[in-house]
Order: structure tokens, then C-alpha cells, then sequence
């Protein structure tokens, strides 16, 4: 095809995850490709950064995986340089979990900085009450706090992170390194584990972490560095024609991923905890938040994976004179035909485990809306026209029901919408039908439209949240509670 997209369309699209997701015609995402330039393409021959490394993996053993976090400011070496981050165990990004199904995770965080700090087990389906995945639990500085979380007999398999949920220091701590991947899976490690890709951004200003000013948290931060695991578009060496297994994560605190595959015969067999049987794909928009279990085949010549410039909106509403919120282009690794590489064996993917909920009896409705507004001397983010208030209980559910929740966006930027605990399968996207089963815990909510998705709320009494994962949004007050009982 080759007429022009929409950003309409193209938003629609992203918000779905995978161009031919549930829009109804398989050659959407391919046909995006054609009307750009560099930025479209899925990948362009040459410039590789540093060698390829990943975090180290912590992996359970008879049902059990006992781990301490330690949170500290280090020098760590980016592309050459040394810099101050926050580190957890000294490392950007921290050790990777790796859990099964039934699992006993216990986690020892010790924080060693000069701020509070807490530990989100992000897209978890584990209870948040007490000592599990709670976002009211601080951590205060010196002091260390002992999780235990446990994973049910049926927790999907998938592509999970944690990273800290202290109100009003969320996107700092990010934004400075901290994060780690979890992955669930019956897998065996041993031999060949998959790749594991922590996508993330920083701004770097006299070998430390470069402050942001208020204007840039009312926009949601986007750093200048983008990094793979600590890197600066690494360089993944593997035999041309091999299949490379990516599980992706994207732990930036504003920046979606407008990852271009084209040319790569790109398999995607996951979006957050939700699988699926591989669909090909030349475009994969990870909000903030996302994951992927994606598979790719090596070309024979070096090729970058690029992230294409992705507009999400206008500041507006006083802000920047309304100027455009767009991520700039970039390379998040560089593939490297090498015949001497090591090759990582591709698990069969996974059947889904999550049931399709669209013929399910709904017990409830609910409407949500996300807004900004002048007030107080600044902008304010708002759900429901009110601030997080902790003390506050915003919905309350009742366990062993489902709900379908419309999720609106009035204002001029796109807003990701973050649901702790309970995953959500997406039904509509600005008033389309979505056809096929799409279940994830992050949903793009695109600037002046609406998603609905439907929840069920079948376990794990007790309070947590819901908010913005633009993390500066979410500080500044775009998050509401939610108890079940």
C-alpha cells in the first residue's frame, strides 16, 4: 500500500501494540513504513556502540528465589565514562529475576540513598497487601524492608520489571537506573537463556544524573541517552540467519518505543503477561511500561534496530505554546552478523493463559478520566478531576466480579494507563472494536479518545493503584487507589 496514515490511525495502532492487532487488516503496520524516511525504515547498516552485555540473572530453586536489592548511589560506566547513577546491587539495570509459576519471591531492600524509596513488582499478578507488591510500603533512607511475594500455581508466563513506587520520587529514581527485569517462565536457563533488552533513557550533566526542570516534568522527561542494558546502542553479535529471542522492556520514564522491524521477519509472541501465537509484525509501539517476548532473524549485514521519532501529543494547555511532544529517533541495538556467535535457543512460545473475556457476563461499568488543568500556581494531572490522595480510596471493587472500565483522555497528550494487580483485555480503542485477545497492564490512551477494557477481579483483596506511566505524570498526581474486597 502506499497512501499516507493518519496520526490518528497511527495512534490507534500504538495503542494496540502490534499493527495488526485487532484493526482488521494485516498490512497496517506495514504500510506506516512506507511514508516515512530514515526514521521508518525498521533499520539502517552501520553505527554500533559497545559490546553487548546483559544483567546478571537470579533464578529460583525449589520454589524459592531469596534475594537481596541493595539501592546505592555508584559510578557506573556509560559508553566510556563514568557516571553516578542509582544502582540496585551496583548495576544499570539490576539483576534479572527469573521466577516460575508458584513461586516464593523474597526480596531484602536495603536503601542506601539519601531518600526514601519502595519496590513495585510491575505487572505481577500477586497480591499487593501487607509486605507483597504494595505501593504504600516506604522504605526509609538506612532502612530495609523484607518482601514476600507469592506467584499463584497459574501466573502466566511473561515479561514482567520492578522498579521503585515512592510517590513523588518515581520518575527521579527511574530516571537515575532503577529498574530490572523479571521473567516468568517454565524455562530452563542453563544452556542458552533469551536475550534480555532493558530499554531505557538518561540525561547526563558533570558525571552525574542531570536534574529536570519543572516543564520538563509536566511534559514527562525524555532522557538523551538511550540505552540496552546500561549501553549505548550495543552491538549483538549472532550467525547471520539465526533467530534472536528479545525480551524487551521499556523502563523509560516518557519515551514510547516506535520499534521498526521491517526486513528483521519479526515474530511477536507477546505483550506484557498476554501471549499469543507469533504474529508477524514490521512495527511494535511499546508505551511506557510495555514489554515484548519478540522473535527476529539476523540479516547478513549490520543492521540497527531503530526506534522511529513518535509524536504523543502537544504540551498545550499553556504549556510550550503547544509544541509537539515528540521522542526523537534512535538506535536501541546494533545486530552483527558473526558465524562465531554463540546462539540462543528459542523456546516454542506459549499458549496464552489468560481467559477471553469478551462473551464474559459484566457485573459493572465505570468511567475514568484523565485530565490536566491550570491550578495552584502550576499545571495539575488529574483522574477524575482529582489528585492521588493515599488516604483516599478512589474505586472499590468486589472480588469475584467483572468490570468493564472506559478510560477517557481529555487533554493534549497521550497517557498510558497503569492497572497494578489485575490485567486488563482491551475491547475498544477510540470507539474500534478490538477482534482478537489483547490482555495487558499497560493501555496507550491516545490525546482526546478513549479505551475500554475488561477486568476481573477474581483475587487478591486489598488496596493498591492506578495512574499515568508517564512517571512524572504519575508524581504530580495522575493516580487514583483501588480496593477490592
Amino acid at each position: 500500500m502506499s497512501r499516507a496514515f493518519t496520526r490518528r490511525q497511527a495512534l490507534t495502532i500504538g495503542a494496540i501494540g502490534v499493527g495488526s492487532i485487532g484493526v482488521g487488516a494485516a498490512g497496517l503496520a506495514a504500510s506506516t513504513l512506507g511514508s516515512g524516511s530514515a526514521g521508518s525504515g525498521s533499520a539502517s547498516t552501520g553505527s554500533s556502540g559497545g559490546a553487548w552485555r546483559e544483567p546478571s540473572v537470579l533464578e529460583s530453586a525449589d520454589g524459592v528465589l531469596d534475594v537481596t536489592l541493595r539501592v546505592a548511589e555508584r559510578e557506573v560506566d556509560l559508553g566510556g565514562s563514568s557516571v553516578r547513577m542509582l544502582t540496585y546491587n551496583k548495576t544499570v539495570p539490576g539483576p534479572t529475576l527469573h521466577l516460575r509459576p508458584g513461586d516464593l519471591l523474597r526480596i531484602r531492600l536495603q536503601n542506601d540513598l539519601a531518600d526514601p524509596t519502595n519496590l513495585h513488582t510491575h505487572g505481577l499478578l500477586v497480591s499487593a497487601a501487607d509486605n507483597g507488591d504494595n505501593p504504600f510500603v516506604r522504605v526509609g533512607p538506612g532502612e530495609s524492608f523484607d518482601y514476600e511475594i507469592q506467584l499463584p500455581d497459574d501466573h502466566p508466563s511473561g515479561v514482567f520489571w520492578y522498579h521503585p513506587h515512592h510517590h513523588g520520587l518515581v520518575a527521579d529514581q527511574v530516571f537515575a537506573g532503577l529498574y530490572g527485569a523479571i521473567i516468568v517462565d517454565e524455562e530452563d536457563w542453563s544452556v542458552a537463556p533469551p536475550r534480555i533488552v532493558v530499554v531505557s533513557d538518561v540525561t547526563v550533566a558533570g558525571g552525574s544524573v542531570a536534574g529536570v526542570s519543572g516543564m520538563e516534568q509536566m511534559m514527562g522527561r525524555t532522557g538523551e541517552i538511550l540505552l540496552a542494558n546500561g549501553a549505548h546502542s550495543p552491538a549483538l553479535p549472532a550467525p547471520a540467519g539465526s533467530q534472536q529471542r528479545l525480551l524487551l522492556i521499556n523502563a523509560c520514564t516518557s519515551r514510547y518505543l516506535d520499534l521498526r522491524l521491517g526486513g528483521l521477519d519479526a515474530q511477536v509472541r507477546g505483550i506484557d503477561s498476554g501471549r499469543r501465537s507469533p504474529l508477524t509484525a514490521d512495527r511494535l509501539v511499546l508505551a511506557p511500561g510495555n514489554r515484548a517476548d519478540l522473535v527476529i532473524t539476523t540479516p547478513a549485514e549490520t543492521t540497527d534496530l531503530v526506534v522511529a521519532a513518535y509524536d504523543r501529543g502537544q504540551a498545550g494547555m499553556g504549556m510550550m505554546r503547544g509544541g509537539s511532544l515528540t521522542s526523537p529517533e534512535d538506535i536501541v541495538l546494533s545486530l552483527v552478523p558473526d558465524a562465531s556467535a554463540a546462539v540462543p535457543t528459542v523456546a516454542e512460545a506459549e499458549p496464552g493463559t489468560h481467559r477471553d473475556l469478551r462473551q464474559s457476563q459484566v457485573d459493572a461499568t465505570r468511567t475514568l478520566t484523565m485530565s490536566m488543568g491550570m491550578g495552584g500556581g502550576g499545571m495539575r494531572f488529574l483522574i477524575d478531576g482529582r489528585e492521588f490522595d493515599p488516604d483516599r480510596v478512589d474505586q472499590a471493587v468486589t472480588l469475584g466480579t467483572i468490570e468493564d472500565w472506559t478510560i477517557v483522555n481529555t487533554s493534549p497528550m497521550d497517557h498510558p494507563f497503569h492497572l497494578h494487580v489485575w490485567p486488563m483485555q482491551v475491547l475498544q480503542v477510540g470507539g474500534d472494536e478490538v477482534t482478537d485477545p489483547d490482555v495487558r497492564d499497560v493501555v496507550d490512551v491516545p490525546a482526546g479518545t478513549s479505551v475500554t477494557v475488561r477486568i476481573v477481579f477474581d483475587r487478591f483483596p486489598g488496596r493498591t493503584v492506578y495512574h499515568c506511566h508517564i512517571l512524572d505524570h504519575e508524581d504530580l498526581g495522575m493516580m487514583g487507589t483501588i480496593e477490592a474486597g
